[in-house]
């Protein structure tokens, strides 16, 4: 292949490098930011030698070239000086409707801060509980409570800087700019009798701690701030010029403007839920409750943290999301523990086992939902009616959490509640009411238990697939591909990637992985390891080139939580740990964690036949080559 010619013809397709604001490549596409797409026909850059497909996805206009995109990628870069900053400075993505971008916004922004949240909110439970045993006046439980607040009354300043990058802004000239807002001087100033005016303008007064609209706001509009400043001042007074504008510029926007837009808009939130808890409050559990699985798979349930803190403001408290979580992860884990106690599989016993303790004890349901009910199909149809039903309980009981914190067993004190004293009992009822329906409900409706490990691997060695639906004949050259990661194996054309579930890179499956390591699904050598490790190419020594892509879009995290085991060029013998990953921080930070387990030279065999979807453990076979 000719990659000068094609990635000449990518860049005259693309309206010239004056039209791309940046370009990087991952293990199989070239990623460009354009300042302008609509001009662009897709079918034509499909029909370019060497293009197997395009995208338009995350602002990102995608080509797929495949294991070559590298060469491509190359060629490309000595045609143009193009920036590989991901598109900082280019113009903001333009696709989905209002009410998405809105919320992928907020998500997007509140993901990465939730470790911290959720972790202060865990040692504001531990001083509940010690206030039960020790005074208030007690030195220790006063230092507690300074370090469960602190999280949460710079909040704004965590989420600046997690929104700047968001958004493409410098992320620490937002957080200059937020933190601001909380400084005590400023809210001395703004709450001095009399108040106190910037040119004239009355600056009105809100505590903004522990507020989240206004910083993600103050983020959005720095873009185009910075962009602004940027074509305003000259190259050699970029240094000190370009963030002493940008601050004086942002700053008086920020108090005067988006601030106080951003406190009405979180009071306006909190009318709303307040309205919805008293007039639909049960039908508003209910469905909550049992939608949750689903929200949860969509990331979007980050994206209420702004109404969650709003209400948690009010004398009330949260009535809503945060019972229908705690339902919800408690209906998750009893149902994993139904499986790992009925499962004859000891795979699966395993990592139903951990996974229902996990979302039991931590409020943490990723690995339950994704490697255990999801799957199984019918665990999950029990979680959402045992969660559907305890919502109804909920609802008529009016449960209020008071406090920030993952709902689960060990969080519970954050629905004790000062005004309502029995709270905290019905909390305690309605979360025995779940563990007790989710267990029953899921031994009831049982599920398809998969073949063990061990008959897995010898119906395997007699030629027969691990899913026992088909058997083929061992012939000569069939080979197996094992799983290379515990997890959940789906089929490829599940993935909520049109590149992976079309299988223009490849026949192959995908996991969804319970676990953060990759293992050798055979022996090989690695052909390709990118700086942002969150993939590999594989080359067997029967001839096997296997792509495995951990996660969808994470080459965006440029190596972040991911660690090698392995280099380039490195030979492994099947079953040796190849790369390390952080898979909650990895899901903390939004990403969608699929695996694809791709053959991307399928056309070089027969046939490459998956098998049947279900819980795998590391090594077990997945994909039959002849």
């Amino acid at each position: 292949m000719d990659y000068t010619a094609t990635a000449k013809q990518i860049l005259d397709h693309l309206g010239g490098e004056k039209n791309v604001a940046s370009v990087t490549h991952c293990m199989t596409r070239l990623r460009f930011v354009l300042r302008d797409e609509s001009g662009i026909s897709d079918a034509q850059v499909k029909a370019i030698p060497g293009v197997v497909g395009v995208m338009r996805k995350g602002g990102q206009y995608q080509i797929i070239i495949g294991n070559e995109v590298s060469k491509c990628y190359g060629e490309l870069m000595k045609l143009g000086a193009f920036s590989d900053e991901g598109g900082k400075n280019a113009p903001p993505a333009k696709h989905g409707n209002p009410v998405t971008v809105v919320l992928d916004a907020i998500s997007g922004s509140m993901s990465p801060v939730i470790p911290a949240i959720i972790g202060a909110g865990m040692v504001q439970v531990l001083n509940i509980i010690l206030g039960w045993f020790f005074p208030a006046e007690n030195p220790t439980t006063q230092l507690l409570s300074v370090i469960g607040n602190t999280a949460f009354y710079f909040l704004p300043v965590l989420v600046a800087f997690s929104a700047g990058r968001k958004f493409g802004a410098n992320p620490f000239l937002v957080t200059a700019v937020v933190a601001i807002l909380i400084h005590p001087n400023f809210i001395a100033l703004t709450g001095a009798e009399g108040g106190i005016n910037f040119l004239g303008i009355p600056v009105t007064n809100f505590d903004y701690s522990s507020s989240i609209i206004p910083a993600i706001l103050t983020a959005w509009v720095m873009r185009y701030i910075e962009r602004l400043v940027e074509k305003i001042t000259p190259s050699f007074t970029k240094n000190f010029l370009k963030p002493m504008l940008i601050i004086l510029i942002s700053t008086p926007i920020a108090f005067l403007i988006l601030g106080p837009l951003g406190s009405f808009v979180g009071n306006g939130l909190a009318a709303v839920l307040v309205f919805i808890q008293s007039h639909v409050s049960i039908a508003a559990y209910i469905i909550m409750a049992a939608a949750m699985p689903f929200i949860v798979m969509t990331g979007m349930h980050w994206a209420f943290i702004p109404v969650v803190f709003a209400a948690l403001e009010t004398p009330e408290g949260e009535t809503l999301m945060l019972p229908a979580m705690l339902i919800s992860n408690l209906a998750q884990g009893a149902a994993c523990l139904a499986v790992a106690v009925r499962s004859k599989n000891s795979g699966l016993k395993q990592i139903a086992a951990s996974s229902g303790v996990s979302a039991l004890f931590a409020g943490v349901t990723e690995p339950g939902l994704y490697g255990v009910t999801m799957p199984l199909k019918r665990p999950l149809a029990a979680v959402c009616i045992s969660s559907g039903i305890t919502g109804l309980l909920a609802g008529i009981l009016n449960v209020a959490a008071s406090s920030f914190a993952s709902p689960s067993l060990f969080a519970l004190p954050i629905f004790v509640h000062a005004q309502r004293p029995n709270n905290i009992i019905m909390a305690v009822i309605c979360s025995a009411v779940a563990i007790v329906l989710s267990f029953v409900l899921t031994w009831i409706l049982g599920f398809q238990d998969p073949v063990d490990a061990a008959a897995s691997d010898s119906a395997t060695s007699a030629g027969t697939l691990p899913d026992g639906n088909e058997t083929l004949r061992a012939e000569q050259g069939e080979q197996t591909v094992g799983a290379p990661m515990a997890g959940a194996l789906i089929s490829l054309d599940q993935v909520d990637d049109e590149t992976f579930s079309s299988g223009v890179l490849g026949a192959g499956a995908a996991i969804r992985p319970s676990e953060g390591k990759v293992y050798a699904p055979f022996d090989g050598q690695v052909e390709t390891l990118p700086d942002s490790l969150h993939a590999l190419g594989l080359l067997s020594d029967s001839g096997v080139e296997l792509l495995i892509h951990v996660g969808l879009e994470t080459v965006n995290l440029n190596g972040r939580h991911f660690t090698a085991r392995v280099r380039q060029g490195q030979h492994f013998r099947k079953g040796e740990l190849l790369l390390e990953f952080d898979l909650s921080a990895i899901q903390a930070e939004g990403y969608d964690t699929v695996t694809p387990v791709v053959v991307t030279n399928a056309d070089d065999f027969a046939a490459v036949t998956p098998a049947t979807a279900g819980p795998v453990k590391a090594e077990n076979p997945i994909l039959q080559i002849q």
